[in-house]
C-alpha cells in the first residue's frame, strides 16, 4: 500500500485513481482531486525525506 501525500489516505497502487512522477518517483492518489493539489505544489506534501529523495532520484530512474 502506498500514502497518499495529500489526504495521507492508504491507497492501493493497483487501484489508484490517480497518480504523477515527481522527482523520479510515482505518488499515488486517493482521488484526481488530491493528484490536482499535489501538481499544483508538490513541496507542500512532501517531507524532508520526500524531498531529499526526489533530489536524489531526479533524472534517474526509480529503483
Amino acid at each position: 500500500m502506498g500514502l497518499d501525500p495529500v489526504c495521507k489516505m492508504e491507497v492501493n497502487p493497483e487501484s489508484a485513481e490517480a497518480q504523477t512522477e515527481y522527482g523520479g518517483q510515482t505518488f499515488y492518489f486517493c482521488s484526481q482531486q488530491c493528484k490536482e493539489a499535489f501538481d499544483r505544489d508538490p513541496a507542500r506534501y512532501l517531507d524532508d525525506t520526500d524531498r531529499a529523495q526526489a533530489r536524489l532520484h531526479r533524472g534517474r530512474p526509480a529503483a
